[in-house]
């Protein structure tokens, strides 16, 4: 199974191609949708490929929880739950991103195969991950990002915008600079919004009003907002998080038509019908 990563456009015209779906295998016990689902390797691979059976181009590994409060790792802890994994499903041929902020697990899921690292804070909390990112030329997922919580801390960063489109692509647009400054080939950066990450449920929706005017920052866009904590206002109150797919998979066919790059989701079934849909109307 392959991906086309290397002939990356600066973005993706409405209508050309469907988005690439991202699928979601969190090896952590605490995650705020799957946390503990796949900690053991055989049930990660096995997620994984199922993952892929239902239409995923590319499988995310991630061994940290970024949910707010989540108790931060270590490095170590966060290798040892996902290096296996990535190393068993690149033996298998299926495309990997790993999802970390740290820059040694970005280098370690390189050397082992993986395909783009994931890093929701765009290189901002290990100075050392731009770096691995140049030496290791792989595609890097660059989110809007506004701090880190600490270990225990339940309050979150900022979510004070003049204007939370404007200010969010001028953050992003920082970003790329100074990525670009410390050795990152332009055509290796993937940006992403950090939708449920510093906003407010009616930022969250404003930012994904606007997702065409997030493409005009020249760069390919990645929406993650899958089962994410605003989706829960759509739903009764005590439904699980999987009541959210619906939701997730009608944003996800929304994205496809401002011309996204790629979807993040838990649900790869239900977004790959809602593109197929999307797909079928295209004139």
């Amino acid at each position: 199974m392959s991906v086309e990563l290397v002939s990356l456009r600066p973005y993706r015209p409405i209508g050309l191609t469907r988005p690439r779906i991202m699928g979601i295998v969190n090896v952590t016990p605490d995650s705020f949708s799957d946390g503990g689902d796949y900690l053991e390797l055989d049930s990660a691979v096995a997620h994984a490929e199922e993952l892929v059976s239902a239409g995923a181009q590319l499988v995310d590994v991630g061994g940290e929880s970024t949910r707010p409060g989540a108790e931060r790792v270590s490095a170590i802890e966060e290798q040892r739950r996902v290096l296996p994994v990535i190393e068993a499903l690149a033996d298998r041929g299926i495309p990997v991103s790993v999802d970390t902020m740290n820059a040694s697990t970005a280098r370690a899921a390189a050397e082992l195969g993986a395909v783009i690292i994931n890093d929701v804070s765009a290189g901002l909390a290990d100075s050392g991950m731009a770096r691995v990112v140049a030496e290791t030329g792989l595609h890097f997922i660059a989110s809007h990002w506004r701090g880190p919580n600490a270990p225990g801390d339940t309050s979150r960063p900022s979510t004070n915008y003049g204007n939370v489109l404007r200010d969010v692509r001028n953050e992003l647009k920082n970003r790329v600079a100074e990525l670009i400054v410390n050795g990152v080939r332009p055509d290796r950066i993937i940006l992403d919004p950090g939708i449920g990450f510093a906003k407010t449920a009616e930022q969250n929706w404003q930012l994904l009003s606007n997702i065409a005017a997030l493409n005009t920052i020249g760069y390919p866009v990645l929406i993650g907002a899958s089962r994410k904590r605003f989706l829960g206002a759509l739903v009764p109150p005590d439904a699980p998080t999987s009541a959210r797919d619906p939701a997730t998979a009608t944003i996800s066919a929304l994205a496809a038509q401002a011309g996204v790059w790629g979807v993040r989701v838990h649900n790869v079934a239900a977004t790959r019908d809602a593109l197929d849909v999307w797909e079928a109307m295209q004139p």
